[in-house]
């Protein structure tokens, strides 16, 4: 099969990749010529070191599952991380409270950005960061550096199964254990905010934490 190569730019950056996908084009057109790239013309990009990689999709109006197709591409290649991804979500899509879910490793010097709630099935190593703008929740083990509430929102949360990190931050506090927590069982947990401090509870606790929230705010 031969894809006429129009709809999909490569742009090399400091830092990584951006991916440009045309929004004026058939989408079913758009997945296929990023995965022809990717399989045929542009294999040089796919060997040597990890690359993060940012995908912009213009002002195409596109539902998580869109998105989701074209991370489906991507993640499939071993040494591209993507690092966020640009895209009008059309609005009966969306549910502010909605995950986005994704799997894989974060390694040391690998940062991973979502917009929105993230659930990542996976561990995040010593060295690797997470950044999001709602809540982040890792099945696996957070060793690393995890950023909830990026964009300010204090009432973010961070969930690990393994919750061991090097740092957490919800909105600008920032808590680096073990000195702020002390000895705690190996058990899932999460980190939220109180009174401006971060605390740590066990995530069957969490219920009793938002909706503790909703009370303060009326709702």
């Amino acid at each position: 099969m031969t894809v006429k190569s129009k709809h999909v730019r490569i742009k090399g950056i400091k830092d990584g990749l951006v991916f440009l996908l045309d929004d004026k084009c058939p989408f079913e057109d758009l997945l296929n010529e990023l995965r022809y790239k990717l399989e045929h013309s542009h294999q040089n990009i796919l060997t040597g070191p990890i690359v993060h990689v940012d995908i912009k999709l213009g002002s195409r109006s596109v539902t998580e599952e869109d998105k989701a197709a074209v991370l489906d591409i991507l993640k499939g290649q071993g040494n591209l991380l993507i690092r966020s991804i640009d895209a009008v979500v059309e609005a009966a899509e969306t549910d502010p409270d909605a995950l986005f879910i994704i799997s894989g490793i974060v390694r040391s010097g690998q940062v991973l950005h979502h917009d929105g709630n993230l659930l990542y099935l996976g561990d995040v190593n010593p060295g690797g960061t997470v950044t999001c703008t709602g809540d982040i929740y890792v099945l696996g083990a957070l060793r690393g550096i995890a950023h909830a509430g990026v964009d300010g929102n204090q009432e973010a949360i961070i969930a690990a199964s393994l919750l061991t990190p090097t740092q957490l931050r919800i909105a600008d506090v920032i808590s680096r254990p073990p000195d702020e927590w002390g000895t705690r069982e190996s058990s899932m947990e999460f980190a939220y905010l109180s009174s401006g401090a971060m605390q740590i509870d066990k995530i069957h606790n969490i219920f009793k934490i938002r909706q503790g929230l909703n009370v303060f705010k009326g709702v």
